[in-house]
C-alpha cells in the first residue's frame, strides 16, 4: 500500500483539558461525529449523553466531527454545554443587577444567549460558523462495508410515475427510501450500464452524500433530493435522454445531488461579510459553491466511493468540468448572466453544440434548484417556512455580530407573501418560461403552477394589507369606544 492511498486511514489525534488536566485522545477519520462525541465524552468523564463544547485557546467553537483540526500544542477546551448557558446567563444576570446595562447591550446578550440555547438544542452538529468548521478532510465517510446499510427497497409501479412528474411529495419519504429513490433513477437512466458502475459503490457513495448534508433547516439532503428528482423528472418530461448524450445526463444528475454537499445554512454574503475560512480559501468567489464542489471530488476520490472509477480518464476529466460548472452556477449571484447567456440561443439552439448544451445544462439545474413552487402548494409552502427559519437564523447572527443584513432575510421586515411574491414574478417565472421557449412541454406541468402561486401570494398579501390597515385604525379609536 503507497503511502498516498493509506494516509485517509491514518487515526487523528486531538488533545482536551478538562479541569486544568490535559488528555489525548485518538479516533479514525471516518468516525461518525456522534461518536467521536461519545468518546470525548467518556475522556473526560462525562456521560455519554452529555452535551458538550469543544473551544481552542481564543474561545473560538469547535465543531465536533472528523473535520476538527489536530491541535497540538493548542489544547482544546471541553465543556458542558448545559453548564456553560447557565454560566453565561448568570453571568448576565449579575451584571445587570449590580452594574445595569444599556438596553442595547441587554439586547446583544440576549442574542449570544439565544444562539448558545439553540446549538444546545440542535446538539453539537451545531450550523455555528466559527473558524475551525471548514478545515481540510471535510467528508465524513463512514469504515467501508460489503453491504451498505440503508435497505433495498422495490418501488411501487405508482412511485415509478410519479418519481417523474414535479407533482412528487417529497415530504413522505424517510432518507432510506429516498436514497434508494436515487439510487433507481441512476439504473432507470442507465447511467450504471453505460459507465460500469458498481452497484455497491454506488450504494455507498449515496449513503456518504447523505452524511455530508448537514441538518439545517433548508439546505439539507431532503433539499438535495428534492432537486435531484426534479432534475429526473425534467429529463422525462423534456425527453433529455433521446436529446442528450449519456455523459450529458450523469453531469445533470451528479450535479443536482450534489450542488449543496456540507452547505452551512448561511450563504454567500454572510461567508464574506464575516471573513470566514471559507470566504478567505475561495478569494470572496462563490465561496460556498466551490466548497460543494470540493466536498463532492473528496468523496469521489475515496475508492470505496468512486462511481466514476471504471470511466475512460479523458471522459472522467469532461464529467469532472461538468460537474463542476453546474455547481457553480448555482449561485444566485450569477443567475442574470446565465439566463442572458441562454436567451439568445434559444431560436438556433443545435443539440450538437457543446456550448448550446452546456448553457442548456446550466439553466436546468438552476430551474430544479429554485423550483420549489413548481410544487403542488400543500408540498411547496413547509419548503418557505425551512428558508425562511434558515434565513432569520442567519440575519439575527448578522444583528448580533454587527454585519449587514439582508432586508429579505430580516424577520421583522418579511412576510410569507413578500418574500415568495417578487421571487416568483421576477426569478421563477421569467427563467422557467425561457426553458419553456425550447421545451413548450413544460408550461402546465412547471409554468402554470408558477404563475397560480404568483396569484395565491398576491391574495394573502392582500388580505394581510386588509389586516395591518384594519388593525391600525383599531389602535386609533379610544378606549372608551372599542367594546362597541
Amino acid at each position: 500500500m503507497g503511502s498516498a492511498s493509506s494516509s485517509a486511514y491514518v487515526p487523528k489525534i486531538i488533545y482536551l483539558e478538562k479541569d486544568n488536566v490535559s488528555r489525548k485522545v485518538m479516533f479514525s477519520r471516518h468516525c461518525r461525529p456522534s461518536d467521536i462525541k461519545e468518546l470525548l465524552c467518556t475522556t473526560v468523564g462525562f456521560t455519554r449523553d452529555t452535551l458538550i463544547m469543544l473551544m481552542d485557546q481564543d474561545d473560538a467553537i469547535i465543531s465536533i466531527d472528523p473535520t476538527m483540526p489536530s491541535n497540538t500544542p493548542r489544547i482544546f477546551k471541553v465543556n458542558d454545554l448545559k453548564t456553560e448557558i447557565s454560566s453565561r446567563l448568570a453571568a448576565l444576570e449579575k451584571r445587570v443587577e449590580l452594574e445595569g446595562l444599556k438596553v442595547v447591550e441587554i439586547e446583544k446578550c440576549k442574542n449570544d444567549l439565544k444562539i448558545l440555547k439553540d446549538e444546545l438544542s440542535l446538539g453539537n452538529r451545531s450550523n455555528t460558523p466559527c473558524k475551525h468548521t471548514f478545515m481540510e478532510d471535510p467528508i465524513k465517510l463512514t469504515p467501508q462495508r460489503d453491504v451498505p446499510k440503508y435497505p433495498k427497497y422495490t418501488l411501487s409501479q405508482e412511485t415509478i410515475e410519479a418519481l417523474k412528474k414535479p407533482t412528487f411529495d417529497v415530504w413522505h419519504w424517510e432518507y432510506n427510501e429516498m436514497l434508494s429513490c436515487l439510487e433507481y433513477m441512476y439504473h432507470d437512466l442507465g447511467l450504471v450500464e453505460e459507465f460500469n458502475m458498481n452497484p455497491i459503490i454506488l450504494k455507498r457513495w449515496l449513503l456518504s452524500i447523505q452524511e455530508n448534508y448537514r441538518n439545517n433547516p433548508f439546505h439539507n439532503f431532503r433539499h438535495c433530493f428534492c432537486v435531484t428528482q426534479m432534475m429526473y423528472g425534467m429529463i422525462h418530461l423534456c425527453e433529455l435522454q433521446e436529446r442528450l448524450t449519456p455523459i450529458d445526463l450523469v453531469i445533470l444528475m451528479t450535479g443536482a445531488i450534489c450542488h449543496d454537499l456540507d452547505h452551512p445554512g448561511y450563504n454567500n454574503a454572510y461567508q464574506i461579510n464575516a471573513r470566514t475560512e471559507l470566504a478567505v480559501r475561495y478569494n470572496d468567489i462563490s465561496p460556498l459553491e466551490n466548497h460543494h464542489c470540493a466536498v463532492a471530488f473528496q468523496i469521489l476520490s475515496q475508492p470505496e466511493c468512486n462511481i466514476f472509477a471504471n470511466v475512460d480518464p479523458d471522459v472522467f476529466k469532461q464529467i469532472r468540468q461538468g460537474i463542476i460548472t453546474l455547481i457553480l452556477a448555482t449561485d444566485m449571484a450569477r443567475h442574470g448572466e446565465i439566463l442572458d447567456s441562454f436567451k439568445p440561443k434559444v431560436d438556433t439552439f443545435d443539440f450538437l453544440n457543446e456550448e448550446h448544451k452546456m448553457s442548456l445544462k446550466m439553466l436546468l439545474i438552476k430551474c430544479c434548484d429554485i423550483s420549489n413552487e413548481v410544487r403542488p402548494t400543500e408540498v411547496a409552502d413547509p419548503w418557505v417556512d425551512c428558508l425562511l427559519e434558515e434565513y432569520f437564523t442567519q440575519s439575527d447572527r448578522e444583528k448580533s455580530e454587527g454585519l449587514p443584513v439582508a432586508p429579505f432575510m430580516d424577520r421583522d421586515k418579511v412576510t410569507k407573501p413578500t418574500a415568495q411574491i417578487g421571487f416568483i414574478k421576477f426569478v421563477l417565472i421569467p427563467t422557467f418560461e425561457t426553458l419553456m421557449k425550447l421545451f413548450p412541454q413544460i408550461e402546465e406541468a412547471t409554468v402554470q403552477p408558477l404563475r397560480d402561486s404568483r396569484d395565491r401570494y398576491e391574495e394573502l398579501k392582500q388580505i394581510d394589507d386588509a389586516m395591518n390597515e384594519l388593525r391600525k385604525k383599531t389602535e386609533n379609536i379610544p378606549l372608551g369606544w372599542k367594546k362597541n
